[in-house]
């Protein structure tokens, strides 16, 4: 049996066992290693996933915003440390006037946030006071946060914050003078060869996208009523598998951002927990002073992803679901056989 087929066997056995429905591949250096499909992209029509299926990939989309961003700096029209009230034109009456953009990459900006998991424990809860088809750009998600007061310091702690990218996304729109999703697809999309990815709105998806299924009670449903009818600036972009490759690829030959500022991405700017670091809109695991991988991860009611890059192995991971767990446990099994 070659390592290939061993491989391929394994996470086929790891997705059997989850009952994962979504797309594994593995590509080390420039060969696909391992591709499959699983499950379905539409239940009630038993429309299978293929290997060219678009997901939503919640928080996964972050490091869009962040390349963004790293943009915006090699234009010279901001800094990493340029004040968020120097940028934005909008009122936060009770923000620390220190908030930088560095604080808002590296989720230590102590802003409050519009979904905090401390505060918050199910998502859903927040659009019972404004349904979530009002949810269609960044300002919308304004009066959650605007006016309330700050958590911390700014540079204190790490704390998980949305708000902050909603922030970053209002900086391009302003930069730009273009909607945020138009800017990402046009700037990075498609420079990074991601032609089948976009900001979808879901009442209104392309064919061949994964609808999202939130499992309770042996029955499901789908996401339509659960998550922001179309994503932004902190989550709720569009892929395929394939495409997540080629953004990694796009990032690490310097083809979105150059040298500099792609390292400045990727620097461990925080302390997690344990191994656990996290750059400007990536996390980072770090073993002996070295950074063993580089990963993205997304959930949202009906969503699970996770996306990896080892650095020694040239090896990389795109795990898109359409269900609510699933791709950290085929990362684990993936890692385990590579022993990482």
């Amino acid at each position: 049996m070659s390592k290939h087929t061993e491989l391929h066997n394994l996470i086929h056995e790891s997705c059997k066992e989850l009952g994962f429905s979504g797309v594994v591949l593995v590509k080390q250096g420039t060969e696909v290693v391992s591709e499959s499909a699983h499950d379905y992209a539409n239940r009630s029509d038993r429309l299978p996933n293929t290997t060219g299926t678009r997901f939503g990939i919640a928080s996964g989309s972050k490091l869009f915003t962040s390349i963004g961003i790293g943009q915006m700096v090699e234009k010279g029209v901001l800094s990493f440390d340029t004040r968020l009230k120097d940028r934005l034109d909008i009122d936060f009456p009770h923000f620390d006037e220190g908030v930088t953009i560095h604080h808002l990459l590296t989720h230590t900006s102590g802003i409050p946030d519009y979904f905090d998991e401390e505060v918050m424990s199910d998502f859903e809860e927040l659009w019972k006071e404004r349904p979530v088809y009002h949810m269609r750009s960044l300002k919308d998600f304004l009066p959650f946060f605007q006016s309330n007061q700050m958590k911390f310091t700014p540079g204190d702690r790490f704390h998980y914050n949305n708000a902050g990218f909603i922030l970053l996304g209002l900086i391009i729109e302003q930069q730009t003078r273009q909607a945020f999703t138009d800017y990402i697809e046009s700037e990075i999309f498609q420079k990074a060869g991601m032609g089948n990815s976009g900001y979808f709105s879901l009442d209104c998806l392309p064919s061949n996208t994964a609808v999202g299924y939130i499992e309770k009670e042996n029955s499901w449903r789908t996401n339509l009523y659960s998550i922001p009818v179309k994503g932004g600036a902190d989550g709720g972009a569009f892929i395929t598998a394939s495409d997540m490759m080629n953004l990694w690829e796009a990032l690490y030959s310097y083809k979105l951002v150059n040298e500099e500022t792609t390292r400045k991405l990727l620097t461990p700017h925080v302390h997690v927990n344990g191994e656990v670091h996290y750059g400007y809109g990536i996390w980072m695991n770090q073993r002996n002073e070295e950074i063993y991988k580089y990963h993205v991860m997304g959930y949202d009611p009906g969503v699970s992803f996770r996306s990896s890059y080892y650095p020694q192995l040239d090896l990389k991971l795109s795990i898109p679901s359409n269900r609510e767990s699933g791709p950290f446990e085929v990362t684990k099994s993936i890692e385990s056989y590579f022993e990482i």
